[in-house]
């Protein structure tokens, strides 16, 4: 399992994980991210939040148990395609206020070049 910088190997250890200023600095200048002096600091302690509650989630994960997506099983809900009776292109197209080659037909909103 990949660890998290400056997080413990042992797992069910509740090591404090701490994100400096200058790393999100750095994460912010890699994302091209214009930060000011006050959002680093305001981010940089709600980041190591972050990254401890997914050390803690790594530390409950067993081998045992295999990775899902859903806490429940999921399963095709389609029904199976049945061919029904349905309109004709010309009692489909008859309400229409006018039709080309069996389309609706309507006004042009963008100009060809």
């Amino acid at each position: 399992m990949p660890e998290i910088p400056g997080s413990s190997s042992a797992r069910g250890t509740s090591a404090r994980i701490e994100i400096t200023r200058d790393e999100v600095a750095h994460l912010a200048n890699l994302a091209r991210i214009d930060l000011s002096d006050a959002e680093l600091d305001h981010l940089a302690p709600q980041l190591s939040v972050i990254l401890e509650s997914v050390a803690s989630i790594s530390g409950v994960a067993s081998e045992d148990i295999p990775p899902t997506s859903h806490a429940l099983p999921l399963t095709n809900v389609f029904r199976e395609d049945v061919v029904r009776p349905s309109l004709t292109p010309e009692q489909a197209l008859s309400g229409a206020p006018a039709v080309d080659q069996q389309r609706f037909s309507v006004p042009r909103i963008l100009e060809e070049d």
